[in-house]
């Protein structure tokens, strides 16, 4: 593996290893993320069957796993961080949810190496975006999935309306940023990595045919992103406003291509199906 992307793995380790100590307190008190997190479960509810095996990608400290779990699902939860991996073993035992999650300290490129079928591959707030090339993980996805088996990514794509009020202050590259194909340096707990951005049809053309693409759907597209739920608080008239904006259009093309996030789900069919 050459250097440079042994460094970017090192420094997301590093990096969200140190953020795991306060992620949860972050993630519930932020109410923006809290709504969002609805929204992708009610998106995902849509095709998950009943006690379906999941393999989740960028697990963080299992939020979204014990989620999973208690509707009745299996999870195998996978994550390059040491310190994440560290804090979902404490809940997962905390809650008693031993035989129904397992944990694999494992990276995106290195999938190949997890052992078994799923009905479900699940990955949120973009944790992709760490990687350089969607084909790296999606070369692997034909092997772990059954027939009929669907893929939920919640990924940031190209095109991000609220990013670019940042011109407003003079603040160009920002703006901009996510345009930039060579990816752009993310600044995390002291550490530097760097974050790619998709859109969605670069996101549709990782898979071969053997995938279908079902659904998208944008979250925050003008409306204000968890990273900015200062704005939300002191501001909560326009936010609603922009957010009522958001539900009508977060379905609607092109729209449901753009915005912090996109929920981007696919079915597989092998090509001897």
């Amino acid at each position: 593996m050459p250097t440079e992307l042994i460094d970017q793995w090192k420094n997301v380790d590093q990096a969200f290893s140190k953020q795991s100590i306060h992620f949860d307190e972050d993630d519930f008190s932020n109410a923006i993320l809290q709504e969002w997190r609805k929204r992708i479960y009610k998106h995902v509810d849509q095709f998950i069957k009943p006690n379906s095996k999941i393999l989740e990608l960028n697990a963080g400290t299992g939020i979204d796993a014990i989620r999973f779990a208690r509707e009745g699902h299996s999870v195998h939860a996978t994550d390059i961080s040491g310190g994440m991996i560290k804090k979902l073993k404490d809940k997962i035992s905390i809650h008693s949810l031993t035989n129904t999650i397992s944990i694999q300290q494992i990276s995106f490129e290195n999938i190949d190496n997890v052992e078994g079928k799923f009905d479900y591959v699940f990955s949120n707030f973009g944790g992709l975006n760490c990687i350089d090339d969607l084909k790296k993980v999606t070369r692997h996805l034909p092997k772990l999935l059954n027939e009929g088996g669907f893929i939920t990514w919640v990924i940031m794509p190209r095109v991000s309306p609220w990013e670019w009020t940042w011109a407003f202050k003079g603040k160009f590259k920002e703006a901009f940023r996510r345009f930039d194909r060579n990816g752009t340096s993310a600044h995390l707990e002291g550490e530097t990595f760097t974050t790619y951005y998709y859109s969605s049809d670069q996101i549709k053309d990782c898979f071969d045919s053997q995938f279908q693409l079902l659904k998208t759907e944008g979250l925050g597209i003008f409306s204000p992103p968890p990273s900015a739920v200062n704005f939300a608080k002191r501001f909560r008239g326009i936010s609603n406003f922009l957010n009522r904006i958001d539900r009508v259009a977060s379905k609607m093309y092109p729209f449901n291509r753009w915005g912090d996030h996109v929920i981007v789900t696919l079915e597989f069919y092998s090509k001897n199906y």
